[in-house]
């Protein structure tokens, strides 16, 4: 039997909805052996995020030696990284091992509006991991931080995509759950020539938290099977829709998104 493997390097959330414990449940749920490079501890819950203690880039760079050293990885997820000391230390290390499955989630902002990513650290993300990147999976603000562009039509969005493939990227999925215009939400790939479009039913509800954290996980764990970009694409959007159309109905805000819902329920 092959086991696949994936690798996340991101955020402890306490509330279980998003980061570390968010992807290695998607993983989990999608067949592939996850292992964690923790590059913070949040104290979150659905409620928002009520402290936020960074690890040093050098406990980061010990986690991912020792994950390199004996596992290895197929895939490597980046999520909450904080610093620009921690993002240029994950950027060394991703060279370092040659791994080229690498997924970027430019995470900026928690799903209540606590800063996630210090200010100077965008210059370094932008720099160092972008040009990395084999799939970078900002929302809309995420994408208008890291091109400086307003982004208000599907025309906007296709010029943000243009300008993150510039930067280094070689597939730009710029995820569209921030536009509330019109019934379907929808998911622009772009690969550097051509664009590919998914779409889904829109959901009104307040139980999303960590989308973006699972959105990516699930990509990488496609990724890491050996899947194409698009078919990896296509898998998560599908796993997160799942997840919100199936909701736990558990705490007092933004709640989690059910992780077992894609395997439970199907799409």
């Amino acid at each position: 039997m092959t086991v696949y493997k994936a690798l996340t390097i991101a955020g402890s959330d306490s509330g279980g909805g998003a980061g570390i414990q968010a992807d290695l449940k998607t993983f989990q749920e999608l067949g592939v052996f996850g292992m964690s490079a923790i590059t913070a501890v949040t104290a979150q819950n659905t409620l928002g995020v009520q402290g936020v203690y960074p690890l040093s880039a050098e406990a980061v760079a010990a986690q991912i030696e020792s994950v390199a050293a004996d596992l290895g990885a197929d895939a490597v997820k980046t999520g909450m990284l904080f610093s620009a000391d921690i993002i240029r230390t994950v950027a060394e290390q991703v060279k370092k091992h040659g791994w080229e499955r690498l997924v970027v989630d430019p995470v900026m902002i928690a799903k209540g509006g606590a800063p996630l990513l210090q200010e100077e650290a965008v210059a370094a993300l932008k720099e160092a991991l972008l040009p990395l990147a084999f799939v970078i999976t900002p929302n809309i603000p995420e994408a208008e931080a890291l091109t400086g562009i307003a982004i208000r039509t599907m025309d906007d969005r296709r010029e943000a995509a243009r300008l993150l493939h510039r930067m280094g990227a070689r597939y730009v999925v710029i995820k569209g759950g921030h536009d509330d215009e019109g019934e379907e939400t929808v998911d622009l790939l772009y690969n550097g020539s051509e664009f590919s479009y998914f779409k889904s039913k829109r959901i009104d509800t307040r139980h999303t938290h960590g989308t973006g954290c699972t959105f990516a996980a699930a990509v990488a764990a496609e990724l890491a099977k050996g899947r194409h970009p698009v078919d990896a694409v296509g898998t998560a959007k599908s796993f997160v829709q799942a997840a919100i159309s199936q909701p736990l109905g558990i705490g007092q805000g933004h709640g989690p998104t059910n992780h077992w819902a894609y395997r439970q329920y199907g799409e």
